[in-house]
């Protein structure tokens, strides 16, 4: 009687609606990753990734859900100065927009018109060299500005293998000087300006440390997600577990 209670439990299960992937546990303990079902008579017909196969209703000893996590949240709207192209740029070249905003902020206070005793420019500080190296038109402008001032701290942080400190100090002083002393130079303002950044970004809440590389994925690349990976498992999983269904199938 109590077997039959499990198997008209385990049925129920199965019979409500198919929302979602779960888990056949079979009494042999089996667990198979089902998204589907069909009853008939005391067999029933599981929907397996890559096909269906049919079993006893009373080899089914019980049903489990799958776990379904809920999604991030998206991001929210980019806020204060200039926070649409500076999230455009981090996301076209995988930088965290939260670094862009704190250089531009320790560069130029967001004045678009500043120019500094050492003739950089904009938003982003940068030097005539710069500007021209990366096609800037009008460093004044600050979309050509925030554009070509992330690309070169994308461009430093790929140089420093991901070292924060050392390719803001690169930034602020100079890749050179940083060759030069084989680390942050010992000028007060470059480590000013590192340890100033650096805590802002310690500050933040979903930033990394200071020390971390933060680099984002941009739209398009080729990397897993958390889902991919858990559809690639199950389904490593079914395919080891209907082998052997098979092979106990063939011997019987």
């Amino acid at each position: 009687m109590k077997r039959a209670v499990l198997v008209f439990a385990a049925l129920a299960a199965l019979a409500a609606p198919a929302i979602r992937a779960d888990y056949a546990v079979l009494r042999s303990g089996l667990r198979l990753h089902i998204t589907g079902y069909e009853t008939s008579g005391d067999r029933v017909r599981l929907t397996v990734d890559g096909g269906v196969i049919e079993v006893p209703a009373d080899s089914i000893l019980s049903v489990e859900h799958e776990d379904v996590f809920p999604a991030n949240p998206p991001d929210p709207p980019p806020t204060g100065p200039f926070g649409i192209l500076i999230r455009a740029a981090a996301e076209k070249h995988g930088v965290d927009e939260k670094l862009i905003g704190h250089v531009i902020a320790a560069e130029s206070n967001f004045n678009p018109r500043a120019v500094s005793r050492k003739r950089a420019l904009g938003l982003m500080q940068l030097l005539p060299r710069t500007a021209v190296r990366f096609s800037v038109a009008d460093a004044f402008d600050p979309a050509q500005n925030i554009e070509a001032g992330t690309r070169y701290l994308k461009e430093l942080l790929e140089r420093y293998s991901g070292n924060l400190p050392l390719a803001l100090a690169a930034y602020n002083a100079g890749p050179e000087m940083v060759e030069r002393y084989r680390g942050v130079p010992p000028f007060p303002e470059t480590q000013k300006y590192v340890r100033q950044i650096t805590a802002r970004l310690a500050r933040d809440k979903s930033a990394p440390g200071p020390g971390d590389f933060i680099f984002k994925p941009k739209q398009g690349d080729n990397v897993f997600t958390a889902e991919a990976q858990k559809a690639r498992r199950a389904s490593e999983v079914n395919a080891a577990n209907l082998s052997r269904i098979f092979d106990v199938a063939r011997t019987e």
